[in-house]
């Protein structure tokens, strides 16, 4: 497909989304000067996957910290891709509360909640992070959004170093 609707497609014809994006992870127009995305090629360990979204929540970046667990699950081991992407959509959860979806918010932390619910029933995790306590908090955040994001968002942060 080409054209002004063409996707932005990576050399393995993989869809990519080259667009700017604002502190919050919106899409800018073509040629306006954005925030500095994760690479395409981030490959990260679990454990710097872990580190460098915990970093992005302290920053007050969750889209950032969702660019970087969505990385993992893309590169992971397949078993633990409903890990990645259960922590991956309780960020983008978080995204939707800083940019004031509430029940955009409260669907996303509920399905990664129950994501990371069925890895965990399922896979013996060591840790970090405690995984139960990543569920209980996007329940619990799901159910309550909090009137500060922020107040999520580092809730968040603090169960990705837990372990």
């Amino acid at each position: 497909m080409s054209g002004a609707g063409a996707r932005d497609r990576d050399p393995l014809g993989r869809p990519r989304n080259a667009r700017p994006r604002d502190e919050f992870g919106r899409p800018l127009p073509k040629g306006t000067p954005g925030v500095a995305r994760v690479p395409d090629d981030y490959a990260p360990s679990a454990g710097r996957a872990l580190a460098d979204a915990a970093a992005y929540l302290d920053e007050g970046r969750p889209f950032h910290a969702h660019e970087v667990l969505e990385a993992r699950w893309k590169t992971g081991p397949e078993r633990e891709r409903p890990l990645w992407q259960g922590l991956a959509q309780i960020c983008v959860g978080l995204t939707h509360l800083q940019r004031g979806n509430a029940r955009g918010a409260a669907v996303l932390l509920g399905r990664g909640a129950t994501r990371v619910s069925e890895y965990a029933a399922g896979e013996p995790h060591p840790g970090p992070p405690d995984l139960a306590e990543a569920v209980r908090v996007a329940r619990c955040l799901a159910d309550r959004p909090p009137d500060d994001p922020a107040d999520a968002i580092g809730r968040v942060a603090v169960v990705l170093k837990s372990g």
